[in-house]
């Protein structure tokens, strides 16, 4: 597809030097003679974006042009996060066109004037297939591209950063400083701590040192106080600390202990929530935190023996301690709050090309980018699911173009990119880091019928990612022949190279089940044993290529199901409509998947509607028990376990230069002991970084809206349940119904000032088992709703449990059930709950129905324009369901209705809505914002 031209560079030649000639490149997505602008149906938009909890705007643009491919919701953050040029002037960006030509050009010209290409005709190919790229959702570059590149601002195209800081007063300051140029331009960094001398040594004045965690202290008050890029997000950071400092133990234990503090300040009645007035009272939590384990560490925590604490300055043991201790201690601070994560320092620096310049010692906030201190990386995406072939294939050859051209463009940015501090301007100039990344894995995988935690799903993730990465390497070869190899290579030569070997080799033992992941291989093979070949002669133009990113706002703009190298987060989708509106879909994907396993339209769509009214495939006709599996998803009936996570990040992460940005989320039952196996696991997999969340163990969560205004009277406050009897004479209706064929009676009795109070179930004979079950659960309600549980709780329990008889019932409101129970449940919800919180448990009547569907489509919106913003197609597809409730703005919410709890996510501090996890972060479908780095 491509080659080199002329003499090429001498392997040890500066990067500021210029072989003769450049490279040749053909056209891939393109047509010599049409431009790709031409080639796609436009439309103009109007952007209106409201934060719904109090109905301001947000965000007004009218007229925008977008292609009518794309969704209202990427025309939204696009539009809102990426337009330059102040809203209501002439200069205000309009239209997707001047958004991408800005950007490309840029490239272009620094292309020309760097002489990467052989002549004018190649770089109008460059330029036409970024463009076509970018037009079509292959790919996106990080979030700073879009911000910065062409505009009047400083062309800051990097969103990683790892910062430096030594054992001396001037050194920290200056890391305060640094830290908030960085948060001020809405990125984030990370640093490692542990030069700092221990509060157990001394300093040269005699006194007893101050410690790493107390000027911690410091730098969270200022993160802390600086409102990331603007916005009203907090910024982004990563602390790390190696396990043999002194002061490990007050470490891990920072956040756990003012995670304690949030509970007590919430019960005394302080608003703890994520953005709460009172938050800000306790410390640490405007970062990550993570130890940096070793090696030796690792093998006592597995041998059962000590290990020893060193003095920063000297190095030498000062304190020893019980290995299992110790980590055990990071397993429950991490299974209490979240914090701290390990990397493992052992495999980072294995893997680490240009250990002659330094160590590596620690990450960006969401570990993935990892290299030498003072350095960046710039990051770029590309959309797996733009490569399946219409034979259900994944086109390897055409993924490997597309990277070539990716890669190429990021390199290329390095030359004009302007930088935060000039040390890191230094580094990444000598060393040019580069993140490509993917998004949408969890959405191909399903699309091809594989299960996210399987062998063959593993498998082909490992294929892509070593393709992605060997021609990465192949690609960055050809350019050290070109303009020459980076700054630093002459002098780690020998450990590139073995690098690249090793991550050959991985290749090589990728064990293959299907003829697509074998193909996959084979090509990756094919490109990594050219790029050795070509890297022994030229030397390569990067030091790092690929990292996996959590591509939150970016996975937006390109429309993507899920981010990064997360499984699907739920086979139920929040669409916003053209015109306004939304409504619930099922997950395009899922009858994609369905064709893959074989299965005809008929039960497609059969199966489809069955996941739009229940959110999951457990028990949907006609679908087959193993292929379960394939609809697995991050949440939900089927959520897929921890280990799962664990195996497809050790799947991927040989053929990665960087690390992997994600989370393992656990149940909320699970136990200390569990987290010690994921961190053990994490260790053993060859993995380069691991953090777990475990459902509910922050306070922290922004899900209560009930606030503490003014002080109250003081009241006596009685904890013992009391019991409100019914009186004898009381209001009663009962309900006869008909479940799956079995028949049944339903008496409720109520308070005189309403409020449900006793329910009798007749099911089965007199005398008979059922019957006298029956009975017994009635009484045992009744007593529950007497002593003051709510009858919210128990229908959020008992609707949707699943069991014989099911089926058909006589109630025009609610004509399948899943059970006898699931029915009494929601027909007492809707007979004794009023609509608000019936909205929240998603259960409403046969006219609330058809009113909702007649408000949201009856009037403001024509049939076609509907159709249209669905999926296209001239008739309603499958996986259209029922609107939703105006309370659901995300698709998390959507499924906290689905789950019947909430979830643990942040609300979007600029439009109000639930966000869902990306990555290590998390990120708002709604205006793209994000709670970490860009």
């Amino acid at each position: 597809m491509t080659e080199t031209v002329g003499a090429g560079a001498d392997a040890g030649r500066s990067s500021a030097k210029k072989a003769a000639g450049g490279l040749r490149v053909q056209r891939v997505f393109t047509t010599a003679g049409v431009h790709p602008y031409d080639e796609v149906a436009w439309e103009k938009r109007d952007v209106v974006m409201t934060n719904w909890r109090d109905g301001s705007v947000n965000f007004e643009q009218r007229g925008v042009e977008f292609p009518e491919s794309w969704s209202v919701n990427a025309t939204n953050i696009v539009t809102s996060k990426y337009f330059r040029g102040a809203v209501g002037s002439a200069e205000r960006e309009s239209s997707l066109k001047q958004l991408i030509d800005r950007v490309v050009r840029t490239y272009v010209k620094a292309a020309a004037e760097f002489d990467y290409f052989a002549g004018p005709a190649d770089l109008e190919v460059f330029e036409h297939e970024l463009t076509w790229m970018l037009l079509h959702q292959v790919f996106s570059f990080n979030s700073p591209v879009w911000f910065n590149v062409g505009t009047p601002s400083k062309q800051q195209v990097s969103a990683c950063f790892i910062l430096a800081v030594d054992d001396t007063m001037e050194s920290i300051l200056n890391w305060y400083r640094e830290e908030g140029l960085i948060f001020k331009g809405g990125s984030g960094a990370g640093l490692n701590l542990s030069r700092i001398r221990s509060a157990k040594e001394l300093l040269t004045s005699g006194g007893t040192a101050s410690g790493p965690v107390s000027f911690m202290r410091g730098a969270d008050a200022s993160a802390g106080t600086i409102k990331s890029g603007g916005a009203t997000r907090r910024a982004a950071k990563m602390v790390v600390l190696d396990v043999d400092h002194p002061d490990i133990e007050e470490f891990i234990a920072t956040k756990a202990r003012e995670e304690e503090k949030i509970k007590v300040l919430r019960d005394a009645g302080f608003d703890m929530d994520l953005s709460g007035a009172d938050i800000s009272s306790v410390q640490y939590q405007n970062a990550n935190n993570s130890v940096r384990v070793s090696d030796e560490f690792m093998q006592a925590v597995e041998n059962g023996t000590d290990f020893g604490l060193r003095a920063r300055l000297t190095g030498e043991v000062i304190e020893r301690t019980d290995a299992k201790k110790l980590f055990r201690s990071m397993a429950r601070a991490a299974w209490e709050c979240a914090d701290p994560g390990l990397q493992y320092d052992g495999t980072i620096n294995d893997w680490h090309t240009c250990p002659e310049s330094g160590r590596i010692t620690a990450s960006n906030p969401c570990s993935e980018y990892m290299h030498l201190d003072n350095s960046s990386c710039n990051l770029a995406s590309l959309n797996l699911l733009k490569f399946v072939s219409a034979d259900g294939t994944f086109d390897a050859p055409l993924f490997a173009k597309a990277v070539e051209f990716v890669i190429t463009a990021m390199d290329i940015s390095i030359c004009f990119a302007d930088f935060p501090t000039e040390p890191i301007a230094e580094t990444t100039r000598k060393f040019r880091q580069l993140g490509i990344g993917y998004a949408n894995l969890g959405a191909l995988l399903m699309a091809l019928g594989h299960a996210y935690d399987s062998e063959g799903g593993r498998a082909l993730a490992g294929a892509i990612t070593s393709l992605m990465t060997g021609v990465s390497y192949r690609r960055s070869a050809e350019l050290a022949e070109v303009v020459g190899p980076y700054e630093g290579y002459a002098r780690n030569a020998e450990a590139h190279q073995r690098v690249m070997r090793k991550h050959a080799a991985a290749s090589e033992l990728i064990r293959t089940y299907h003829e697509n992941d074998k193909a996959v291989r084979a090509l990756a093979s094919q490109e990594w044993q050219r790029g050795i070949e070509l890297g022994g002669r030229h030397g390569w133009r990067n030091a790092q290529a690929s990292v996996l990113a959590p591509t939150g706002t970016i996975g937006f703009m390109m429309d993507c199901d899920t981010t990064g190298i997360e499984p699907d987060f739920s086979l139920v989708k929040f669409k916003k409509l053209v015109g306004g509106g939304s409504m619930q879909i099922v997950n395009q994907t899922v009858p994609r998947a369905l064709r893959a396993l074989g299965y005809q339209d008929e039960q497609v769509e059969a199966i489809v509607e069955y996941v739009a009214q229940h959110g999951h495939v457990v028990g949907a006709p006609g679908l087959r028990p193993e292929h379960y599996e394939v609809f697995d998803c991050a949440v939900g009936e089927r959520s897929i376990a921890p280990m799962g996570h664990v195996r497809m990040m050790a799947a991927v992460q040989p053929f990665l230069s960087g690390a992997i940005s994600k989370t393992v989320n656990m149940p909320e039952a699970a136990t200390v002991e569990d987290v010690e196996v994921i961190y053990f696991q994490g260790w053993k997999l060859g993995l380069k970084a691991l953090a777990i969340y475990r459902d509910n163990c922050k306070v922290g969560q922004p899900l209560s809206t009930a606030k503490t205004t003014e002080a109250e009277p003081e009241k006596v406050v009685e904890y013992r349940p009391v019991r409100r009897r019914l009186p004898k004479k009381r209001p009663s209706q009962t309900v006869s119904f008909t479940v799956g064929g079995a028949e049944g009676y339903l008496h409720a009795g109520s308070y005189p000032d309403d409020g449900l109070g006793e329910i009798f179930v007749k099911l089965g004979k007199q005398g008979s088992t059922l019957a006298g079950v029956m009975d017994a659960f009635s009484m045992s309600i009744s007593v529950g709703l007497q002593h003051g549980i709510p009858l919210e709780f128990y229908v959020s329990k008992f609707s949707n449990l699943r069991f014989e008889p099911a089926g058909m019932t006589d109630d025009p409101d609610i004509r399948i059930a899943t059970s006898v129970m699931d029915y009494l449940f929601r027909r007492l919800a809707l007979d004794y709950l009023p609509y608000e919180k019936r909205v929240q448990l998603g259960i409403f009547t046969a006219d609330e129905r058809s009113a909702e569907v007649e408000q949201n489509y009856g009037g403001s919106m024509d049939l076609e324009a509907l159709r249209t913003s669905v999926d296209s197609t001239p008739s309603v597809a499958p996986g259209e369901a029922r609107p939703e409730p105006g309370s659901v703005h995300s698709t998390a919410e959507l499924m906290e209705l689905h789950l019947g709890k909430a979830a643990d996510a942040p609300l979007c501090m600029t439009c109000g809505t639930k966000m869902r996890p990306a990555g290590s972060c998390y990120a708002c479908e709604g205006c793209g914002a994000t709670s970490g780095c860009s």
